[in-house]
């Protein structure tokens, strides 16, 4: 089984941007996606805000960005990922399929995906009237009546982008009149669009049909007051929920099921990284997951390196090594260093010096336990035989 430098999970956008830098940086880089290259972003009918493109669809965009990153090399794999393995220096994907891929690093990309509203009626009727996608499913709802629940931009939105087909939208607010949670500019153009009703102070209760939607019932939830309102679809955008469930306990999540990463994108892992909306984060669009996957990659690029670097001048090496850690912000440890360098000189280089920089491979100091500088270890055959300096590991 051949194994790739870079195995990212999820062909969203923040999966296709770290294909892209990866591939690019002559890594060996795979795609792994259970679905539609693109994700949710494949999805959405109309996106203004992505630099350097005035207006493009959602499956425009991410087909450019998938052709882009096979151009540099990267392969794109589909397939849904049952199990991982995350630790040790070469990392394990199993597929639905029991298909299994092995990865130097790995980046975690899997997305989003819509939260339910758990009413009856919901599961019986998904796909027969209930849909989380009007770029999908709106087209079928000519000159009929919608229900959209939500109030985000995402259901502001695409209540606008209904307004195209039905006859008329109407939209469940959980707020009072006039206070919704969307941008200001796809709300002022929501409340002028004859099309759009919006009902406010209420939920969706149920969604009721025999084959099909053909009514809800909404509850006003000042009053308890139960309506029932005819309508043929209805189309849910109350929030997303992360596709983290394959992670748990692998990776680090938070009480949600987001992964906490660092600037780098790097996980409590070593060797993976995490990008895009399932990593915590303040705002999730198309492209701050790009950028996720850029910088993502780029981190992973240069672990890689560290690691054949540290593996070639240390664990490999052909004599003793004495790994000396410093900061340039120490002092105490510039000068530590300096006199390792003229020890090693006097005994005739029969130990090679490695000066390991605190500020930049921290990685490195984690291995060892070195919490402090200045700190030096003897290592043979890649082992640690001797404490040299004071600061040391704990």
């Amino acid at each position: 089984m051949s194994v790739y430098d870079l195995l990212i999970l999820g062909g969203g956008p923040a999966g296709l941007a770290a294909g892209i830098y990866g591939a690019r940086a002559k890594l060996k880089t795979a795609i792994l996606e259970k679905g539609a290259v693109g994700g949710m972003a494949f999805t959405t009918r109309e996106i203004v805000n992505y630099p350097g493109f005035k207006s493009t669809t959602g499956p425009d965009l991410m087909k450019t960005m998938a052709s882009h990153a096979k151009e540099f090399g990267a392969e794109i794999i589909k397939g849904q990922i049952t199990e991982v393995d995350l630790d040790g220096e070469i990392k394990t994907v199993k597929t639905k399929k029991g298909v299994q891929y092995q990865a130097r690093a790995v980046i975690l990309a899997p997305g989003s995906q819509p939260r339910l509203l758990n009413i009856p009626g919901e599961k019986k009727l998904r796909g027969s009237g209930v849909s989380y996608c009007a770029t999908c499913d709106a087209e079928f709802y000519e000159d009929l009546t919608v229900v959209v629940v939500g109030n985000g931009d995402a259901a502001i939105e695409e209540a606008i982008y209904i307004t195209k087909y039905a006859s008329k939208v109407i939209v469940i607010v959980i707020h009072d009149e006039g206070i919704v949670d969307c941008n200001k500019a796809s709300a002022e153009k929501a409340f002028k669009n004859p099309k759009i009703e919006f009902v406010w102070n209420s939920v969706l209760a149920e969604i009721k049909g025999k084959e099909n939607v053909e009514a809800v019932v909404v509850k006003n939830l000042k009053t308890g007051e139960l309506t029932e309102v005819k309508a043929e679809g209805v189309f849910i955008y109350v929030g997303m929920v992360p596709e983290t469930e394959f992670l748990k306990g692998k990776v680090e999540l938070d009480q949600r099921g987001y992964i906490p990463t660092n600037e780098m994108m790097e996980t409590n892992i070593d060797g993976v990284c995490a990008a895009g909306d399932a990593r915590v984060k303040y705002l999730r669009q198309v492209v701050t997951a790009a950028n996720d996957g850029a910088v993502a990659a780029v981190t992973l690029e240069r672990y890689l390196a560290e690691e054949d670097d540290f593996k070639e001048n240390v664990l490999n090496a052909d004599k003793p090594v004495l790994l000396a850690f410093w900061s340039p912000a120490d002092e105490e440890s510039i000068e530590a260093v300096a006199r390792l360098e003229q020890t090693v000189a006097e005994s005739g280089d029969k130990v090679k010096l490695v000066k390991v920089d605190m500020s930049r491979k921290k990685r490195i100091a984690r291995r060892y336990n070195v919490t402090e500088v200045p700190a030096a270890l003897l290592l043979k055959e890649g082992k640690v035989v001797r404490n040299i300096l004071k600061h040391n590991c704990v």
